[in-house]
């Protein structure tokens, strides 16, 4: 992904580490060390934006939202491009992160691991 991001998405993504909110922080503990198998990224410049949680290798984008993203015409323009991108974009809201933290987790479990389709009976 070198050479895709602009010195200031690097400077924001290494601002925004330092400040996660407590439902990113709280999230980040339950996918930081390979915990699911795989590497995820945090606060990770893509482009013009600095994605909350990505594992490249599965090319799983997650995004933790605020009250500030509700009809969020920006949020969906972004997804666009990361699904041109060939990412996956699963999006979460904050009190979802905070108060349903294994379900959340079960998700991410299932997009990394998608089950094979079931033959027609």
């Amino acid at each position: 992904m070198q050479g895709q991001t602009k010195a200031f998405t690097q400077l924001a993504a290494k601002e925004l580490r330092k400040t996660m909110t407590d439902a990113e922080r709280k999230l980040w503990h339950r996918l930081r060390g390979q915990q699911l198998d795989v590497k995820f990224r945090r606060q990770h410049p893509f482009e013009n934006a600095v994605l909350d949680f990505v594992c490249l290798e599965r090319r799983l984008v997650i995004e933790v939202d605020g009250s500030q993203h509700l009809d969020n015409e920006q949020d969906e323009k972004r997804t666009a491009q990361l699904h041109q991108a060939g990412f996956t974009v699963l999006r979460f809201w904050n009190n979802e992160v905070l108060n349903e933290t294994d379900e959340v987790v079960q998700a991410i479990w299932n997009a990394l691991n998608p089950s094979p389709p079931q033959p027609s009976p």
